[in-house]
């Protein structure tokens, strides 16, 4: 057979189906013409210096392509609600697919976004409760239902025996306004001329049964019985179990009675009269949704959504939480009893009197004065809060301020123990009381698994993501409610089980969104693109592994690679050498930073990369240059620490943590074990208090810092951002600039104008031009499209008027000067000692690269920490420093840690002490004293495991650290 061809026009169509991803021409930013090629339907990760231009080539050129493509094929009516997206400076990309980028940032600042509400999880749960939850009533815990008149006729058939006769009724009409003879009357006329009277009770003890009256034979004027024991006679029947055309009858009967009753029905039993005097029954039936005398709601899934009126709870909005006297101000340090003063408004000598009545009441109730107030059983908390007798209570103590509000010094006290707390509406559950009614049945947590409860969408909420997981795992519904929810069930456990799988499942899933690390954010939005289930589609992380114990960081890598697999091709900017093992490519951009990097070196395998010679990364992986361990460590002076007592923020258990002084510590611990709430929420905090400093946030719960006499500063270096407007660079933050303006002053040509250090600023009026103000671009507003910004036509970017660029230091102008790198600003300002000093630092901490312009606002998370510490370094201190950084290597390669290093090892060395938090081995095997927190996250958490040198704490088995740092000492 002759072999066919496709025709020209299916091929031209089709030709880039299959294809690689290739990038020609690549010149954004640094980037020097860089051509690439990227195989599809692979784990690619991009690797290379700190601002070599990773983050140019793959999002600022590949993503943003993608991204603007996307915005291209939109209506111009919607584009103009988008931020415009410049095309990047490359020639050609072909084979782009769809592409989602899940970058490194911290998460919304919305108090109503949840881990639950940005991983969809809620959504499906809202679904999940509002087709198959059960409404329990509050008030006997019985299932609440719709009668339907089948259901209550075969509820009829079965709760009364055989051959029982009964009255079919419905409640008496109760009309607003209408007298019960005009209500008799309509009854006639409406056909029901049969009423039944039920006896009082003490007649129904004395065994008289209900009558049956006329109103054919009893004219309505005759009828003396109140309306609350009448009852409208719909039918008279008698029961036989089995027997279809019987059920049939009656559930006629009870459809009638619910349309003319009001959707109510009510059986009465008639005893023969033979009975001698047998007590009748009375059974109620609602075709309403209700029970115990309470209407509920029908589920619907706006019932459960906080972020709705229909469902949020009307006292807190929605929050959880509202203002109000906070209990850990009222009771500070729970370790004391109700006798050492636990009860810090009564301690003052005015209000002591509360003391005293708290005291003596307390004794007459058997509360132990003397045992910790934590220790105390609810009731008598609840004792000190309600008060009793003669004692009135803490909170009614706070409503005798309440009302003495017009006096300024009762406001003033009474402000020192305000705050958040949980709404007393909703119970911090954000939901109003009809959702909170609607339940599931499932396993109680805890328990061996045979044990059930039911549980509300509030306290599922409450759940971590792993607890949450094992709810779903075994949670109990019928085959109908399973055929129903089946789908919703399957998509609720697939989230799920992504967020434990990405190493989040120590979060609650109403853990607030904006309480989030960077590196927690990129998870979960990880695990919401993981919940999508695309297919064909490009994701672009960067650097996923940010706040990931190495111990998890093979769950990570594994779904990335199921991410493949089923189809996508995954780009991942990453310095972690587990990651870089496991890709199926390596791309190496180099061989520096800035000016000096923006080419690809290297792109190959792993075991490629270990024989490169102009892979930099591939000299640290094959171990040809490496990040030496200290010849000998720092040793410990036990006179010279530190010492947080009794820290129990959070998942801290009672912690006595001890902090050298005079050397780098390092503290260390899966993700969530409680690293952060123990340095930066409970140290940090409590040293600035201490300190005098201007403290309003709130201190980590602790007994005691000891030590704080040794050190004159605590300064906490994070990775927030150094300034959110293009004004602000780095040149301004570690204050070189005001020795940059001096000197252009002090010029012989600045002096004959008049020129003072003011006038080579862009942030005041006076040199700077006035038409951008000191920006260089100008904002040209679009009345369809997203405004545009255009270079300034009268400074043409250089932010200057053009007298000021007259001016000259050693042949160049202002702008001119801020165009130069670091590391070429060093060379030109030789001889300046005031400003070198500023930008050596810059140097030191590995951010030559920068030019000394560049907004700050485009900087990462670890290039503003490392401006920060170079603002530090170049700063002289007059007494002792505790420095505190929060995961300093974010960010940064090999090559830029050892840098690193040695700016931390140069702090030390000038009289400071450092404490880093930190996953990264190559630090931790460099560091003097390690404190391993664990062993797990969450409640799991909260132990010192370990502490004592890196070859001390690698020979802990309970660390998770520790089999990760044997390793890396042996490598070493």
């Amino acid at each position: 057979m002759p072999e066919t061809t496709a025709p020209p026009a299916a091929r031209a169509k089709n030709r880039f189906v299959g294809r690689d991803l290739v990038v020609k021409g690549a010149r954004q930013h640094n980037l020097k013409g860089v051509d690439l090629t990227i195989p599809k339907r692979q784990l690619v990760v991009v690797t290379g210096p700190s601002g070599s231009g990773k983050s140019s080539l793959v999002f600022d050129t590949i993503y943003a392509e993608g991204q603007r493509r996307y915005v291209e094929s939109l209506s111009a009516y919607a584009r103009q609600f988008l931020d415009r997206m410049d095309k990047p400076d490359v020639d050609l990309i072909t084979g782009l697919a769809p592409a989602i980028a899940i970058e490194q940032q911290t998460g919304t600042k919305n108090p109503r976004s949840t881990v639950a509400t940005q991983t969809e999880v809620y959504d499906y749960l809202r679904l999940l409760y509002a087709r198959v939850g059960t409404t329990v009533s509050p008030v006997s815990g019985e299932v609440v239902t719709r009668d339907s008149p089948r259901s209550t006729a075969e509820a009829i058939q079965e709760a009364l025996s055989a051959k029982t006769r009964f009255y079919l009724c419905f409640p008496f009409p109760d009309h607003k306004g209408a007298k019960k003879v005009e209500e008799l009357e309509a009854l006639l006329a409406r056909g029901f001329f049969r009423l039944v009277a039920l006896p009082t009770e003490k007649q129904a003890e004395k065994g008289k049964a209900p009558e049956v009256l006329d109103l054919n034979t009893t004219p309505p004027a005759d009828v003396k019985t109140p309306t609350k024991r009448l009852l409208v006679l719909v039918d008279r029947l008698a029961t036989k179990p089995g027997d279809d055309a019987t059920t049939n009858r009656i559930a006629d009967s009870v459809e009638q009675a619910f349309r003319e009753g009001g959707e109510r029905a009510v059986v009465v039993t008639a005893p023969p009269p033979s009975s001698g005097g047998e007590p009748f029954e009375t059974l109620t039936f609602s075709a309403l949704f209700e029970r115990d005398g309470m209407t509920f709601e029908e589920p619907t899934a706006q019932l459960f959504s906080f972020n709705s009126p229909l469902g949020a709870c009307p006292a807190c909005q929605g929050f959880g939480r509202v203002p109000g006297v906070d209990p850990d101000l009222v009771v500070p340090n729970p370790e004391l009893s109700i006798r050492q003063g636990a009860v810090a408004p009564f301690r003052t000598e005015q209000w002591s009197k509360h003391q005293r009545t708290l005291l003596r009441v307390a004794a007459k109730e058997s509360v132990d004065l003397d045992a910790p107030y934590t220790l105390l059983p609810q009731e008598h908390k609840d004792l000190v809060w309600a008060g009793r007798g003669d004692y009135v209570g803490v909170k009614g103590f706070f409503d005798y301020l309440q009302k003495k509000q017009y006096k300024m010094h009762y406001r003033i006290y009474s402000a020192r123990f305000r705050g958040y707390t949980r709404c007393p509406a909703c119970d911090g559950y954000r939901l109003r009381p009809q959702a909170l009614h609607v339940k599931l049945c499932g396993p109680a947590l805890g328990t061996d698994g045979d044990t059930t409860r039911w549980t509300h969408i509030g306290e599922l909420a409450e759940l971590t993501t792993a607890d949450a997981q094992t709810f779903f795992e075994s949670v109990e519904l019928s085959d109908h409610d399973e055929e129903v929810a089946g789908r919703i069930l399957t998509e609720i456990r697939k989230r799920l089980g992504y967020l434990v799988e990405v190493g989040l499942d120590y979060l609650t899933l109403d853990r607030l969104a904006m309480t989030l690390s960077g590196g927690e954010t990129q998870r979960i939005n990880l695990a919401t693109s993981l919940g999508s289930s695309l297919v064909g589609s490009l994701y672009v992380l960067d650097e996923p592994t940010i706040g990931l114990h190495p111990r998890d960081n093979d769950r990570l890598i594994t779904i990335l690679e199921g991410l493949r697999d089923i189809g996508n091709t995954v780009l991942v900017v990453e310095h972690d050498e587990q990651m870089m093992r496991r890709a199926d490519q390596l791309v190496d951009v180099g061989p520096g930073s800035g000016a000096l990097g923006g080419e690809v070196m290297f792109q190959g395998t792993y075991d490629q990369a270990l024989d490169s010679d102009d892979s930099l990364t591939g000299a640290y992986l094959s171990g040809r240059q490496s990040i030496p361990v200290p010849a000998e460590r720092r040793p410990l002076d036990p006179n010279r620490v530190i010492t947080v007592e009794g820290a129990r923020e959070h998942n801290l258990k009672r912690l006595t943590v001890s902090f050298p002084l005079d050397r780098i510590t390092v503290v260390t611990g899966v993700s969530g074990s409680g690293k952060s709430t123990l340095v930066n929420a409970t140290l940090y905090t409590a040293l600035q208090r201490l300190k005098g400093r201007d403290f309003e946030g709130k201190v980590g719960a602790h007994d005691a810092v000891h030590g704080s006499e040794l050190i004159e500063n605590v300064e906490m270096i994070d990775q927030t951002p150094i300034g959110k407007s293009p004004r602000s660079n780095p040149v301004t933050y570690v204050k070189a600039f005001d020795a940059i303006r001096d000197l252009l002053a002090s010029t012989h040509q600045a002096k004959i104008r008049g020129y003072r250090a003011g006038t080579f600023s862009f942030n005041v009026p006076g040199g700077r031009c006035e038409v951008c103000q000191g920006e260089g671009v100008v904002q040209v507003e679009m009345q369809f499209l997203a405004d545009l910004y255009l270079e300034c036509e009268a400074c043409h970017g250089r932010r200057f008027k053009q007298d000021v660029l007259e001016i000259r230091y050693k042949g160049k102008n202002v702008a001119e000067i801020l165009d130069l790198t670091v590391d070429e600003a060093v060379t030109f300002f030789e001889g300046q000692k005031r400003v070198l000093n500023k930008l050596q630092s810059l140097q030191d901490v590995g951010l030559g690269y920068l030019t000394l312009g560049q907004p700050s606002n485009t900087l990462s998370g670890g290039e503003a920490q490392r401006v920060k510490l170079a603002s530090h370094l170049s700063k002289q201190h007059a007494g002792h420093t505790l420095y505190l950084f929060d995961e300093p290597t974010t960010g940064l390669h090999f090559d830029d840690i050892k840098t690193l290093l040695g700016a931390f090892n140069a702090l030390v060395d000038a009289g400071h002490s450092v404490v880093l938090i930190e996953h990264n081995l190559d630090v931790i095997k460099a560091a003097d004293w390690v404190i391993d927190i664990g062993p797990e996250g969450g409640r799991r958490g909260g132990f010192v495991v370990a502490e004592g040198t890196p070859e001390q704490v690698a020979d802990v088995e309970a660390s998770h650290t520790a089999p990760f740092l044997r390793d890396a000492l042996a490598r070493a």
